[in-house]
């Protein structure tokens, strides 16, 4: 969604001007940085969503079957909790597969609220869904949810936030989130997946998987960018490069310029040397207990929290006090 907004007093330094897009200012802010980092929503545009849903069928990927396992075999315990004909909001939807485990088991379902960056995919997802649960109102909504959204009035609104994708925010900003969240979602709750700390190796064939989808996801950005912004990058130069990073506890993916080239975003030209890199995203890791602390300190109570027999994954309840 190519929205044209204000240009934030931080970046006008940078000599973006003002008609240009979020998308737009935000490479230019990435490449005059050092080192060079860019937020991962915008791997999501059209065929990075498509991408995304193939990593998610990958055999190296657990995160995506061992979450669907939780849901499958604790829905009814897990919508219990969000009560008779609430509004159920998903933050990062995507293709909103996930929920239909929920509305399966769900007695009671209200209205269900998608919301996705990407505005085509969400769109094209929401009508799939409504074609199989007719009776069901679903109202999508195009927009970033890691800034406050302005939704439907209810009395009652339950939160779903699956796929561990918290874990793209530090834990600052998870927190910011979180808050955000806490204030749309008050007198009820949020149900969210979390990846949790595990054995380095594991991590490692989950975000370097033998197809090379992953990697195909992470260029697409620069695809992205080429077509969008005219960057000019050569797209085949940059290698996929992703790393456990243990004093951290997070996976980072990074795009790896192997030779020098230059390429032009808002009128401004950036070298690459060799070697250089654009960090394109962190996917942090909790233990169980860590992540409540983190919660609590966003305001929410902790709840049930389900978690699968290899300890590789968790679904965590929290609620947001009235």
């Amino acid at each position: 969604m190519r929205a044209t907004l204000p240009l934030p007093a931080s970046e006008r330094h940078l000599g973006v001007p003002p008609e240009s897009t979020e998308f737009e200012r935000e490479m230019v802010a990435a490449l005059s940085a050092h080192p060079r980092s860019i937020s991962p929503k915008y791997f999501y545009d059209t065929a990075g969503s498509h991408l995304f849903d193939r990593i998610c069928d990958l055999p190296e990927y657990y995160p995506t079957r061992t979450e669907f396992g939780l849901l499958a075999r604790h829905g009814r315990e897990m919508t219990a909790l969000f009560g008779r004909g609430a509004d159920l909001v998903e933050f990062g939807a995507g293709s909103v597969t996930k929920v239909r485990l929920l509305l399966d088991a769900w007695e009671h379902p209200g209205r269900f609220i998608p919301v996705d960056i990407s505005a085509d995919h969400l769109h094209e997802s929401a009508a799939l869904l409504h074609r199989d649960y007719p009776h069901l109102q679903v109202l999508p909504l195009a927009a970033d949810f890691t800034r406050p959204l302005t939704l439907p009035p209810h009395p009652r609104r339950v939160g779903f936030f699956p796929g561990s994708s918290i874990g793209n925010l530090g834990p600052i900003d998870a927190v910011r989130f979180l808050r955000q969240a806490l204030q749309a979602l008050q007198g009820g709750g949020l149900l969210i997946g979390v990846d949790l700390v595990k054995n380095p190796a594991r991590l490692h064939l989950a975000y370097n998987d033998s197809a090379g989808v992953t990697a195909a996801f992470n260029r697409n950005l620069l695809v992205r960018a080429n077509r969008e912004l005219g960057a000019g990058f050569d797209v085949e130069a940059f290698d996929h490069y992703a790393f456990y990073e243990p004093m951290h506890q997070r996976v980072e993916m990074h795009l790896v310029s192997r030779r020098a080239q230059t390429v032009s975003v808002g009128g401004r030209l950036f070298e690459f040397a060799e070697g250089e890199s654009l960090h394109t995203e962190n996917s942090h890791k909790y233990t169980v207990d860590g992540f409540r602390q983190l919660a609590c300190r966003a305001g929410f109570l902790p709840g049930p929290v389900w978690v699968d027999p290899e300890r590789l994954f968790s679904v965590h309840w929290l609620a947001a006090p009235a």
